[in-house]
């Protein structure tokens, strides 16, 4: 885990990511998506640092994916350093954020609190 890349604004986890040794994120002129993420480009509109800072309550571009938009609830709930940790915690127990591809161990949910809850967890309730 590379803590220092945290959290996209759209909720996703660089600090995760199996593309965080190219890619400078978001903020980065160099960002290969810049052209085409809608969440960037509102939150940089609305001059926000993450979609977790906005008021409002929505499912454009990749937040309409469960694992950003919980993410992005779970940091307006409990707080970015919280979700860190609690990453760390998962990765250090063998839960995979990129398995297959860009899919992992936070992708196997359609639930949006059962998502959250493997998160503070690291298990999945059944």
């Amino acid at each position: 885990m590379k803590r220092e890349l945290g959290i996209a604004r759209c909720g996703l986890a660089c600090c995760l990511c199996s593309e965080n040794i190219t890619c400078q994120g978001c903020n980065s002129v160099e960002c290969p998506d810049k052209d085409w993420c809608e969440n960037r480009k509102c939150s940089i509109l609305r001059k926000l640092g993450h979609c977790y800072d906005c008021k409002e309550i929505c499912s454009k571009g990749l937040l309409s994916k469960i694992k950003p938009h919980a993410f992005t609830e779970f940091v307006r709930r409990y707080g970015e350093d919280y979700l860190l940790d609690c990453l760390e915690r998962n990765e250090e127990k063998g839960i995979i954020y990129h398995r297959k591809g860009l899919i992992g161990d936070y992708d196997d949910f359609d639930n949006l609190e059962a998502l959250i809850e493997f998160i503070k967890t690291g298990e999945v309730k059944r």
